[in-house]
């Protein structure tokens, strides 16, 4: 969402990440409901990576707002760093059957106990950053990094544990932003009001065409969207 509101519609780089982590913060809490209603939802997993999420969200506001008035340095920064959000998300894409594989020929570097709930609140922290910068990381790149902390997870839970936890990471950022003044409202609305027919059109899309093929259009358009970000 936030490269196309950059890229296609002109909004700043602050202001599209704000008004995406506002919108996200609503969309995925309907999400998380109907995921915790089926039992998908690996809620220890979630107080990991929250633990490192929310305070790193908290600490890149508060280096935000430090900065005072974003200047152009500051907006290129954001940029910047949506392209790379957007890079990790198509190389989650392309590769993570293959991480998937490795992991599974390489058992000895499947992490376990201790060193597990310490890497997931690392992986918490880098995503919480990412997102409150970018808006983007708790999506491909989230999941990814979750079905490689925790192998034995179903898809399912690996869904909505990656929703569940970007539902307070998401609110956090986004109020976050409302307090540095990024998000602009009649935007919000509008998003709102669109993704209802946009939900139906991606859920008969998703039925009709072939995963393959609709992954390797959504890695190529990302791939495009990132090469003009980091441009």
């Amino acid at each position: 969402m936030t490269p196309l509101l950059t890229l296609i519609f002109g909004f700043s780089p602050a202001t599209a990440v704000g008004t995406d982590l506002a919108f996200a913060a609503i969309t995925k809490g309907f999400g998380t409901l109907a995921h915790r209603a089926h039992g998908h939802v690996q809620w220890q997993v979630v107080r990991r990576l929250c633990i490192g999420s929310l305070p790193a969200a908290v600490v890149a506001i508060l280096v935000l707002k430090s900065a005072g008035e974003l200047n152009a340095q500051w907006l290129h920064a954001i940029r910047l760093t949506i392209g790379v959000s957007v890079i990790l998300t198509v190389l989650s894409l392309l590769f993570r059957k293959q991480m998937l594989a490795w992991l599974s020929r390489n058992p000895r570097f499947q992490l376990e106990g201790r060193a597990q709930t310490i890497a997931t609140i690392v992986v918490g922290a880098v995503i919480g950053v990412l997102v409150t910068v970018s808006s983007i990381g708790a999506g491909a790149v989230g999941a990814t990094l979750i079905l490689l902390l925790y192998p034995r997870m179903k898809p399912a839970e690996v869904a909505g544990t990656d929703i569940a936890y970007a539902v307070p990471l998401t609110a956090l950022a986004g109020l976050g932003h409302v307090w540095l003044g990024t998000v602009n409202w009649t935007l919000l609305l509008a998003l709102l009001v669109g993704s209802i027919p946009g939900i139906w059109l991606g859920a008969q899309l998703s039925r009709a065409l072939p995963e393959r093929l609709v992954r390797a259009a959504l890695a190529t358009t990302l791939t495009l969207v990132a090469i003009k970000l980091v441009s």
